[in-house]
């Protein structure tokens, strides 16, 4: 099992011993635990308990069900906890905003046991009446089941990249029958959401490819030539076969959406030898997979217009890290060896403010601690230098969570809203508004707080808030973190179009959090991101004298 796994399994675990009331201590322990792996990738495979029990937040009692999760993918806790509660149950607890007392509320006083007597008893307002609960709530769930059932199938990137690898990997082991094979469609573009994995391979054998795949337990898709898939995964995976010399004209009309590929499809292509062949012949400059969203593209292309994309080799930084000092995994000192260790020249520490109580927010004289330690590591590990930053919560009113005293002290502040998420757009631009005027806010942390697949991130006038953050010179976030990616890739040309600098951020909790990028510079370069807006792509001096500038305005 994945540590995310095993996360979930926790979770689980802490809401069903909270569903049948069980001891509120133990519902709480088990419930901290999953809430700390949640927050890592930290490899638990080959560890004994003890070694476990010394991970941060990881007690004796949580470190022996990891160790048995790790050997039989489940409990017997949760086995038994399970046996007791109807299988629908389990599968409302999942839906955002319900937690274990309401659900317990729904089954035992109106006798809800599936998502669908849920969503049927909402449009028959027979939650209004339940203490607790009332027409906003009612609403709340309705919304929020029809977004769990709208996303029903659907991965994330990240999630289907693993699957996609493991499955290119086997058909290239297979000798003889498929020669080149490739990710196509929206796993090739990269999105940040999949709702199928498509994989094209070319084949010399056709007959001999469609008989291993029939046997391998894939369908034949009636709807498209020599198309195979198979529907045990989370979401489809379709296997496109075609003859060698027809590779890279298949390659290149499956990667792009329909809107892109459509003027192409009566294009003749005979076996051109690579997708570059392809668009010179078309006279367009190369447009790079990520970018074959719309037919957009193709007029900047016409003009040879789109930019040298972000590449990972031009991050020179991280910024957006946390530390033990708040809910991180890791301390300081590791993240920041580890950090130089990859090749970067400076890392940003933004462990979160005090108002993040959940989170073991840094009170003032903790932030005062935190930066005696930074100063002393960066004589130690110079010219690698660490950046005394904080994750600072906007606060209701869109004030940041310390004093100006505090405030100060810091070279960079990310400003993000993690409480009180549900806002109608005014409020939400009012809130965003006055932090983004804050002349000590550096950087507006994941704008829209989204969770893909999870929870919808709280509505905001994306225009307004760009513009605020070019008239004050505040560099906008992309959240790297695979279930954010947050500002979403399609408003990045605005910010371009505005100054508004991006920096690509990982909001790593662990040292193995910094592989986030990956997935940020996938969704940076979807928005043609390039080199000279990325602002982490500044070299220490000049990011070094960007953040004194900065201060220097305020006083």
């Amino acid at each position: 099992m994945s540590t995310e796994e095993i996360a979930d399994c926790l979770e689980l675990t802490a809401k069903l011993m909270e569903l049948h009331e069980e001891n509120p201590f133990k519902v709480k322990a088990v419930a901290n635990g999953a809430y700390k792996l949640s927050k890592t990738r930290i490899e638990l495979h080959g560890k004994s308990q003890s070694e476990i029990e010394q991970i941060e937040g990881i007690g004796k009692g949580i470190a022996s069900k990891i160790t048995e999760l790790l050997a039989k993918g489940t409990t017997t806790e949760l086995e038994e906890l399970k046996s007791k509660t109807p299988q629908g149950v389990i599968e409302i607890m999942g839906i955002k905003g319900l937690g274990p007392k309401k659900v317990r509320q729904l089954w035992q006083e109106l006798n809800i046991e599936s998502i669908g007597e849920l969503l049927y008893a909402c449009n028959e307002n027979r939650l209004v009446d339940l203490k607790g609960f009332g027409t906003k709530t009612q609403d709340s769930i309705r919304q929020n089941i029809e977004f769990a059932i709208s996303n029903s199938g659907k991965l994330h990137y990240a999630n289907a990249e693993k699957i996609a690898n493991n499955l290119l990997n086997s058909l290239k082991k297979v000798k003889g029958v498929f020669e080149e094979v490739s990710f196509t469609g929206e796993l090739r573009r990269k999105n940040d959401i999949i709702t199928k994995i498509e994989l094209l391979c070319s084949v010399s054998d056709m007959e001999r490819a469609k008989t291993g795949l029939v046997n391998a337990g894939y369908e034949e898709d009636p709807q498209v030539e020599n198309s195979f898939v198979s529907k045990n995964t989370a979401c489809p995976v379709y296997i496109y076969l075609c003859l060698t010399d027809d590779f890279y004209k298949e390659l290149f009309l499956s990667t792009g959406s329909g809107d892109f590929v459509n003027d192409f499809l009566e294009v003749e292509m005979e076996s051109p030898a690579s997708e570059e062949e392809i668009f010179e012949a078309l006279n367009l400059q190369y447009v790079e997979p990520e970018l074959r969203e719309s037919q957009t593209i193709i007029a900047l292309a016409e003009q040879n217009k789109i930019p040298q994309l972000v590449e990972y080799k031009d991050l020179k930084g991280i910024l957006h890290n946390h530390s033990t000092y708040s809910d991180g995994m890791h301390s300081l000192e590791e993240m920041a060896v580890h950090c130089k260790n990859l090749g970067f020249e400076y890392l940003g520490i933004c462990d979160h403010s005090q108002s993040a109580f959940y989170a073991q927010g840094l009170k003032p004289e903790t932030v005062l601690v935190q930066q005696k330690e930074i100063e002393k590591l960066n004589k130690q590990l110079a010219p690698f230098k660490i950046f005394k930053g904080i994750e600072s919560d906007i606060l209701n009113d869109g004030r940041l969570d310390y004093e100006e005293e505090i405030l100060k002290t810091f070279d960079f502040v990310v400003a993000s809203v993690h409480s009180n998420l549900k806002m109608t757009e005014e409020k939400a631009n009012e809130r965003l508004l006055k932090a983004i005027e804050n002349p000590y806010t550096t950087i507006l942390g994941h704008p829209t707080g989204r969770l893909l697949l999870a929870r919808q991130g709280y509505p905001i006038n994306h225009k307004k808030i760009i513009d605020a953050c070019a008239a004050n010179g505040v560099i906008i976030e992309l959240n790297a973190h695979p279930y954010r990616l947050d500002i979403d890739w399609s408003w990045i040309p605005y910010c371009l179009e505005k100054g508004v600098k991006i920096s690509i951020n990982p909001d790593a909790h662990q040292k193995e959090g910094y592989s986030d990028m990956h997935y940020g510079i996938n969704s940076a370069r979807k928005g043609m991101l390039d080199k000279i807006n990325c602002f982490n792509a500044l070299n220490l001096s000049e990011i070094e004298n960007y953040f004194v500038l900065r201060k220097n305005t305020v006083k």
